[in-house]
């Protein structure tokens, strides 16, 4: 028992670590990304290219001064911060990076843990996100910051809704709840944005709307809303809340890559005859190059769409995508059955 808490000790400490370094070169990624797309400089003093500014960046939030509005609830102000980035870090413990490994005799689950509901857990999570944006805004005790938190929790209830039905006609093709075995059932080129490319626009739109990224970061962009639901935070409140954002986008992309895009498959590279060791380094890297293709595009879609008006984009979550996805579920459903 001793060495199973080790071992998922050891996984969560490298997955925590990893995901917290690539938040901080994802920041970099997006300075220097729309730089290049809008021909200008990005950060290129601190360290060799600028690759060491998001450090800066974070030191300089840890020494500036915490600002709390004297008629704030002081308490709620400060766990809101924290819920948004509880839920950024956590829902990445049931994504599975690679498959397994054989150190010592013992197999080890490339995953912090496989549950047989990892769909589930996922969306739970998520759900709670909405708690730390709207708290924060009610917490401000300021009217700019409450719009923000309202108008966030209102887009991401909306988009939830065909987040979790778009996952479900990947449900009824794998028959399983369980990240891992969505994976496994992709093998060769079975990936499900193959077998399922509405549901698959559906969920990345949504995903969008869900990390409040352009062209749906409506609540922090309305310019009656000076800054949205983090109007009133300063210092390492404000930089959890930036954090946060950005380790939801690094979340979403690993999620879209095990949901659709066959998670740390490559075609057939079992059938190769590497040594087991060499082949799960190579799942772990292919894994983490889609991850980084999907965050380039949500960088991308950032600096080359213009965001959307709010009631176009709540008639867009309910009007279009929200049927969209029951008439996936629908058609899949016709399908499933058909062919069994």
């Amino acid at each position: 028992m001793w060495i199973e808490l080790l071992i998922s000790a050891i996984k969560i400490t490298l997955v925590i670590n990893v995901l917290l370094v690539s938040v901080a070169y994802a920041v970099y990624a997006e300075r220097r990304v729309s730089a290049f797309m809008q021909n200008r400089y990005g950060p290129n003093r601190v360290g060799y290219q600028g690759l060491l500014q998001s450090f800066a960046d974070v030191i300089k939030l840890v020494f500036k001064e915490d600002i709390v509005p004297t008629k704030a609830n002081k308490a709620i102000h400060t766990l809101a911060p924290m819920i948004s980035i509880f839920v950024a870090l956590t829902t990445i413990a049931v994504v599975p990076f690679g498959h397994q490994i054989e150190l010592f005799g013992r197999v080890i689950s490339l995953q912090i843990t496989d549950v047989n509901v990892g769909v589930l857990y996922i969306l739970a999570l998520t759900s709670l996100g909405v708690y730390g944006i709207t708290l924060s805004g009610w917490s401000s005790n300021s009217k700019y910051s409450l719009f923000g938190g309202i108008r966030s929790s209102a887009q991401m209830i909306s988009y939830e809704l065909s987040m979790g039905l778009a996952v479900v006609g990947i449900v009824l093709i794998t028959g399983s709840l369980s990240l891992q075995d969505i994976v496994l059932h992709q093998y060769g080129w079975k990936w499900n944005l193959v077998l399922q490319p509405l549901g698959f626009i559906i969920f990345l739109v949504a995903s969008f709307a869900e990390t409040n990224r352009s062209p749906f970061d409506l609540p922090e962009a309305e310019p009656e809303l000076v800054g949205g639901y983090h109007t009133e935070y300063s210092s390492m409140k404000f930089a959890l809340f930036f954090l946060a954002e950005y380790a939801n986008m690094i979340v979403a992309s690993t999620v879209i890559t095990t949901l659709y895009l066959g998670g740390w498959q490559f075609p057939y590279l079992q059938t190769f005859g590497l040594p087991p060791m060499v082949t799960a380094i190579l799942q772990v890297l292919v894994f983490c190059g889609k991850v980084a293709f999907l965050v380039f595009f949500f960088i991308w879609v950032r600096w080359s769409l213009p965001r959307f008006r709010y009631d176009q984009l709540m008639n867009l979550g309910w009007k279009v995508m929200l049927p969209l996805s029951i008439l996936n579920i629908i058609v899949t459903a016709i399908v499933v059955s058909l062919l069994k």
